[in-house]
């Protein structure tokens, strides 16, 4: 994890909700304004942190992909 990021600030991801009934674009606003880092969360005891090859697909094409 980032040294400028403290485990106490991490958001559980178990607690985002997001209405499946909104539209796509919609859903990703809601997801991101919850979790805040979509990079650095964390999942019961676990801190999670994302990383992403430069030539893999990019994350906001990945979250579609899961929204969708």
């Amino acid at each position: 994890m980032p040294e400028n990021i403290k485990t106490k600030d991490l958001v559980d991801i178990r607690t985002v909700r997001v209405n499946k009934t909104l539209p796509k674009q919609e859903r990703i606003i809601e997801f991101v304004r919850q979790i805040y880092d979509p990079y650095n969360y964390k999942c019961k005891d676990f801190d999670i942190t994302a990383y992403y090859p430069p030539n893999a697909p990019s994350f906001e094409d990945c979250l579609y992909g899961i929204m969708a």
